[in-house]
């Protein structure tokens, strides 16, 4: 069984090697991206049985990642919710696991991390 992941990013070649990453290094599928909020709400909200995992940028295209970290907060308990920030400070790490979020990486310096994460959840997933 794949490892569903949904994408919330607006850089095309972030999110471009983040799925050539992911899909290489930890199994996972991409199953979508988007690039706003609203994208991201509705599609995660309209698709709850077509993912795993959603990993969610903070600033977006148009609106914001925080929103979106706040709309999966009735998620099942199996769908996890991360974040990938270049803003991965520890008032923001605190603000995303309030409204949510299973955990924070920092693009820049922690996409190991994220990556041992996604092997993780996968595991307990599939």
């Amino acid at each position: 069984m794949p490892f569903r992941t949904y994408i919330v990013e607006d850089s095309p070649t972030i999110r471009d090697n983040l799925i050539e990453t992911l899909a290489e290094l930890a199994e996972v599928e991409s199953v979508g991206t988007a690039d706003t909020e609203q994208e991201g709400k509705s599609w995660l909200a309209a698709n709850d049985d077509h993912w795993d995992l959603a990993i969610v940028d903070l600033f977006l295209k148009e609106g914001n990642g925080l929103n979106v970290v706040a709309a999966c907060r009735a998620r099942k308990p199996t769908q996890k919710l991360v974040v990938l920030s270049n803003h991965a400070t520890q008032d923001i790490r605190s603000r995303c696991a309030q409204l949510g979020a299973d955990a924070v990486f920092d693009k820049s310096t922690e996409i190991e991390k994220l990556v041992a994460y996604c092997l993780t959840v996968r595991e307990d997933v599939t």
